[in-house]
């Protein structure tokens, strides 16, 4: 019923927790596709080792390409009915592929969301500052956790903006991948953008644009590792600069073709964020160049 798609690339360290994380999930009916982004540590033999163990695990290699391309080359692959996304220095709850399916069957939503710990991640920060080791996650079990259901996704996913009349407590903030599950069909539709940071927000906008239904928890069913390594976190400013432009563009071209009513939506929750963010490190850069 499910495919899980967990990108690889130099996570030694982190992978074993986060494909334990699918050995533990109280529903059972899953497979995982991880695809190897030409890694250089021992995150390949690792990955191959839980193939060996478990028959739900099936593991491919590609030249280095970046997550986005190896998110696209694994969704190929999926044969589920739904698709979960998985960061390889991730954990889920080991409830949230029973919580999100019963909800995506029972409300017949395209796409049910879900949140992190905020305190799973806050804790390791400061743990890190401290130089001391990781703080494990705690898992709470969730018996009938409140939802709420709608038809119009794009009142509730927000950047920093949010619309009157909304309840704050529904809001769906940014666009990472790993806080749904999604309908394969809707999935397949939707494809990362390749060779750049910030691949999940032209992605992110082709599902807010064909999602129809969508269940929201606010529940922390994933436990987001702030790892200083991450593709995302070690890069240089003129990286993020670059990306963030191809990103605009890319954004900017696909509203082009939307609905005003979508078009306006995007560019007052999501491209006023980014253009903001693009605009503070072009400053940031140029400061530094004094």
């Amino acid at each position: 019923m499910i495919s899980v798609i967990i990108p690889i690339h130099n996570v030694e360290k982190y992978l074993g927790r986060a494909l334990n994380s699918l050995l533990d999930q109280t529903y059972k009916e899953w497979e995982a596709i991880l695809i190897d982004d030409g890694s250089t540590d021992n995150s390949a033999s690792i990955a191959n080792r839980y193939c060996q163990k478990d028959k739900r695990f099936i593991l491919t290699r590609q030249e280095n390409q970046g997550q986005g391309a190896a998110r696209n080359n694994a969704l190929k692959m999926a044969g589920g009915d739904y698709i979960m996304y998985l960061d390889p220095d991730d954990i889920y709850h080991p409830q949230t592929m029973e919580i999100c399916l019963h909800a995506a069957l029972r409300d017949n939503s395209d796409m049910v969301t879900f949140t992190y710990s905020h305190m799973y991640r806050r804790l390791n920060k400061w743990m890190h500052r401290l130089h001391l080791g990781d703080i494990k996650p705690w898992y709470r079990h969730y018996k009938n956790p409140p939802y709420f259901v709608t038809e119009n996704i794009f009142e509730h996913a927000v950047g920093c903006h949010h619309p009157k009349g909304v309840n704050k407590t529904w809001r769906i903030r940014h666009c990472q991948s790993w806080k749904c599950l999604l309908r394969a069909d809707l999935a397949r539709k939707a494809h990362f953008s390749e060779g750049v940071k910030y691949e999940d927000v032209p992605w992110w906008g082709e599902i807010l644009l064909n999602v129809k239904r969508t269940t929201i928890f606010k529940l922390p069913l994933y436990f987001y590792y702030p790892n200083p390594t991450s593709f995302m976190m070690s890069a240089h400013i003129e990286e993020h600069i670059r990306s963030l432009n191809v990103i605009l563009r890319q954004t900017d071209e696909l509203y082009e073709k939307a609905k005003p009513e979508q078009r306006e939506a995007w560019t007052l929750n999501f491209r006023n964020t980014l253009h903001n963010k693009l605009q503070k490190m072009i400053r940031k850069q140029q400061s530094q160049k004094l």
